[in-house]
């Protein structure tokens, strides 16, 4: 019996959806009350972070969360937003009534965001090569990068190394480059 692609992966697609939902179900609630507690906390640093570094043309910020669960929040949060994007752009790819400079502009978007992951992907390799636990890292529209990096301290100089590392290997060397900590 052979299945079309889109079966397969309509089939792929469902199991994986069923599989974090009983993941999250059977997950204990404790993480859940102590990302909802820390969450207030925690927003007047972040955007701290953000307006610091959107306010310095080529400075580094420093700034510290408390939450083990923020980080992976955070992760999953970039990864639902950018799923998001890329669905919207693959239905304007897929519509009839578009034109096709318009369906082109998606498919160069959607070229785009993926070398955006590719490339913060890579960064965070390369920064966890650095002997840190786990690094995060995040590109805005405005080219804005937010390095969050699990440790318990980070010096100036550390931080210093982490900026000129994405600069460096993210082809933007007068980037806004922001350096958060989350501690272990």
């Amino acid at each position: 019996m052979l299945l079309k692609k889109q079966t397969v992966w309509l089939l792929t697609m469902l199991s994986l959806v069923v599989v974090l939902s009983v993941y999250y179900i059977t997950s204990p609630e404790s993480r859940v009350n102590e990302f909802a507690a820390t969450e207030d906390n925690n927003k007047g640093k972040s955007n701290d972070a953000e307006e610091a570094a959107k306010d310095s043309k080529g400075e580094s910020t420093v700034t510290t969360t408390d939450s083990e669960a923020v980080f992976e929040q955070m992760r999953l949060d970039l990864m639902e937003q950018r799923d998001k994007m890329k669905e919207e752009l693959v239905t304007i790819q897929g519509s009839k009534d578009k034109t096709a400079e318009e369906k082109n502009e998606a498919t160069e978007k959607i070229n785009e965001l993926q070398e955006m992951t590719d490339n913060e992907k890579i960064m965070e390799s390369l920064i966890k090569a650095e002997n840190y636990e786990d690094v995060l890292v995040q590109t805005a529209d405005d080219g804005t990068v937010k390095v969050t990096v699990k440790a318990e301290e980070l010096s100036a100089d550390a931080a210093n190394e982490i900026v000129q590392l994405v600069r460096k290997n993210m082809d933007a060397p007068n980037a806004n480059v922001a350096v958060k900590i989350d501690p272990k």
